[in-house]
């Protein structure tokens, strides 16, 4: 039989590294809740045309096709999301009628995206957005709340600080219209490769796409400007250039700044070399790093999009939206052993079994401890009890549940196999340490 090797790109967790995955996504949900948004979930395929409309990402999407379908209809015209702002535009268009605005939804889902993988980038992975979409007009009071959601989220979760940065496409766009560059599209995807290739490999590409070199110079001197206050704007001013699109730009994004002044200083940081290489941002746009694992890239990002849903006919729908890339934070602390979970299972108990006539007592037992939230299960076959309690230790499992031998009278035990303390115990009121009843997470020592 032939080796089975991993297929690049599409991870699989082993038991404990899923428990804390599924902490991530539990916590995740909860707070996203506590603000307000809903939970929806979107098809897995959506028409070509729809995903290739915005921005470039026409080498990234899996295509569906039936194995054995004749050419004339082996194509279905359908894709893999790449990511889950696309879906929920269209999503919105569909159910625009029956859904209440302003609409606060948030999405937790996989996507796929035919790129080639490295630290950090997969083809399968799963993505946690919020989005807020609104008729007509879109209070900037969202732009903020974002803002705010994504530093709480991400630092509720066992991972390093976060750093939010912070733009807006207006304020990009502005300098080069009054730059007189005429592809603001193009010139904002090079920017946006800042981190890919630095100042010297951009500056190259934008000489190469017909700037004259002193405006290169502008664009990356833009760039450079970082602040955690409103003093971004003078810095932009100094540059000499005016316009109403700046002007606009500058002023929301001081207002989300100033929004979110009461959160720790430098966390959130005004970053003008922010561009997201997507078309359809029109406004803030945010980008997210992990402290010390700057190299692993944006953990996080997003931005409004005040065209992207067409709405049909005059109907506006404007929205922002962010999405924390989870499979590309815990994949980097997972692979490198930086993040576990206290026990491979969520097995709290482990009731004995010390003969056959005694497995109803043993059901009765973990039933009992079920009914109360506590996870338990029963051995699976008559056994020495130092087999059992091997079987326990190997799965973490920190309690050890004795029923009376005899299946009748006499006295329960439980025991806490890692101290070896041991006492009597009721099934219907005996309750583990708070900390014990699910496996916790926790950065690696």
């Amino acid at each position: 039989m032939a080796k089975i090797t991993p297929i690049s790109g599409f991870p699989e967790w082993l038991p404990e590294q899923r428990i804390v995955e599924q902490s991530v996504l539990d916590g995740l949900r909860r707070r996203f809740e506590l603000y307000g948004f809903a939970s929806v979930e979107t098809r897995a395929v959506e028409p070509l045309e729809r995903l290739l409309a915005k921005g470039e990402t026409d080498q990234e999407i899996y295509v569906l096709r039936r194995l054995h379908a004749q050419d004339a209809d082996g194509d279905a015209g359908l894709g893999l999301h790449f990511d889950l702002t696309v879906p929920l535009a269209r999503y919105v268009e569909q159910f625009r009628g029956q859904l209440a605005h302003p609409f606060k939804r948030y999405q937790i889902q996989k996507v796929w995206r035919g790129e080639r993988p490295q630290t950090g980038r997969y083809r399968e992975f799963y993505q946690a957005d919020l989005d807020v979409v609104d008729q007509d007009d879109l209070s900037l009071h969202f732009d903020a709340e974002m803002a705010r959601l994504l530093v709480e989220s991400v630092g509720a979760m066992p991972v390093p600080p976060l750093v939010l940065g912070i733009n807006n496409r207006k304020i990009l766009q502005g300098v080069y219209e009054a730059l007189g560059i005429e592809d603001l599209a193009g010139t904002l995807r090079i920017v946006d490769k800042l981190d890919k290739v630095g100042e010297t490999g951009v500056r190259t590409m934008l000489v190469e796409a017909g700037l004259a070199e002193s405006v290169a110079d502008t664009c990356l001197a833009l760039g450079r400007i970082r602040s955690t206050d409103g003093s971004f704007a003078g810095a932009v001013h100094t540059l000499g250039l005016r316009g109403d699109l700046l002007d606009r730009g500058l002023s929301e994004l001081t207002f989300v700044m100033d929004s979110l002044a009461d959160l720790p200083r430098g966390t959130v940081v005004a970053n003008l070399s922010i561009a997201r290489g997507l078309d359809y941002y029109t406004g803030t746009v945010y980008e997210g790093q992990l402290v010390g694992l700057e190299a692993l890239g944006a953990v996080c990002s997003g931005g409004r999009y005040d065209d992207l849903v067409g709405g049909g006919g005059k109907l506006k729908l404007p929205g922002v939206g962010v999405s924390i890339g989870v499979t590309r934070m815990l994949g980097k602390l997972l692979g490198g052993g930086l993040l576990t979970a206290s026990r491979k299972v969520p097995t709290c108990v482990l009731v004995t079994l010390p003969s056959e006539e005694t497995r109803g007592a043993a059901r009765a037992v973990a039933d009992a401890l079920r009914a109360r939230g506590i996870a338990a299960e029963t051995f699976h076959e008559p056994a020495r009890f130092g087999k059992q309690i091997k079987y326990a230790q190997r799965r973490g499992i920190p309690f050890v549940w004795f029923p009376p031998e005899s299946g009748g009278g006499g006295a329960h035990e439980v025991k806490d196999i890692r101290g070896g303390e041991q006492i009597v115990a009721d099934p219907a009121t005996w309750t583990p340490p708070t900390v014990d009843l699910r496996p916790s997470i926790a950065p690696r020592d």
